[in-house]
């Protein structure tokens, strides 16, 4: 399926998350998202949030979802579990039709289950872990297209979310050109640095040089 062309989520994905890290650091924003980290660390994505939140099961319980076929492509499907680790919210079937669907990858706050597969078709998923039990009749779906949190970050739908082999990053939408501007800048820096070492530079001088000690220091309000 075609998608269009969303510039910042193309500059987002021209960025390490650690790049992008440091520019939310220097900005003071809270967008990491702890110890979500990828099924395969040759996973890379990026794309704007497609929100989902889940809670205990009611009684009787209601469904874990059959949201897939409404996610637009180029959509990173984010999944609020609650950081639970024993019952997931994806499998196989999910990571199949998202894959064939052109969706970006999904993140969990929370595990998923069939990990053969996504690693098999290259699907990118980011989660705290994986485990085979089903979240069916566990957990289920409260709300979608709402603000949820992942790993102790917020995530609006709407939001970039990046994701490499270090974890995954949320941008705001509303600072997401000052993040990105931010990180150009960071980046432009530890570039320099690189080139003046390799003409022969000290490091701790070229850091000096180009202020390497204060790119992530916050800015002043």
């Amino acid at each position: 399926m075609s998608k269009t062309r969303d510039r910042n989520v193309e500059r987002a994905a021209a960025f390490d998350t650690a790049t992008l890290s440091d520019a939310l650091d220097k900005l003071g924003i809270a967008g990491q998202c702890y110890r979500i980290k990828p099924r395969d660390n040759g996973f890379r994505m990026a794309g704007r949030a497609w929100t989902l939140l889940y809670g205990p099961a009611a009684n009787p319980p209601g469904t874990v979802g059959d949201y897939i076929d409404d996610v637009p492509p180029g959509s990173v499907i984010v999944l609020d579990n609650g950081g639970r680790d024993n019952a997931t919210v994806w499998g196989d079937i999910l990571t199949e039709i998202a894959h064939r669907r052109g969706i970006a990858g999904t993140v969990i706050d929370g595990v998923c289950r069939d990990t053969r597969l996504c690693l098999e078709l290259g699907y990118p998923v980011f989660s705290k872990d994986h485990w085979m039990r089903t979240g069916k009749d566990r957990v289920q779906v409260e709300a979608t297209g709402i603000p949820v949190n992942i790993g102790d970050a917020r995530v609006a739908p709407g939001d970039i979310v990046r994701g490499d082999a270090d974890g995954v990053v949320v941008i705001p939408k509303e600072h997401e050109d000052r993040v990105l501007d931010t990180a150009d800048e960071i980046e432009a820096a530890e570039n320099r640095i690189r080139e003046a070492v390799r003409g022969g530079m000290r490091l701790d001088e070229a850091r000096r040089q180009f202020k390497y000690h204060q790119l992530q220091t916050r800015e002043a309000s």
